[in-house]
């Protein structure tokens, strides 16, 4: 099972973006855990996660983040698929993202 992360501001602008990549999951039938957190948070707690995904709005957070990842991805979402709110293409990615690393 993968663990994905998504980190913006205060966690809710991903919150729509974690439904819809939830979605795409289950209609794959792959089996995720997606959770929508604050960047302080995700500070917190990123190394216990497979990725994870900044918001394009605190893009300026991933130098900080990658420095405290001990190896996991930290990656920023696409803005068009964040805009979009495209939870297929985000998932698809993250997913390449961890089978890559």
């Amino acid at each position: 099972m993968k663990k994905i992360l998504l980190a913006c501001n205060a966690g809710m602008s991903t919150s729509l973006l974690v439904s819809r990549m939830e979605k795409a999951a289950k209609e794959k039938g792959l089996e995720v855990i997606i959770t929508a957190v604050g960047v302080l948070e995700a500070e917190k707690i990123l190394n216990e996660w497979d990725i994870v995904l900044l918001g394009p709005q605190v893009r300026h957070q991933i130098k900080s983040l990658k420095g405290k990842a001990n190896g996991i991805p930290v990656e920023i979402i696409d803005m068009r698929d964040y805009g979009l709110m495209n939870g297929e293409k985000v998932l698809e990615s993250a997913l390449r993202i961890i089978e890559n690393k």
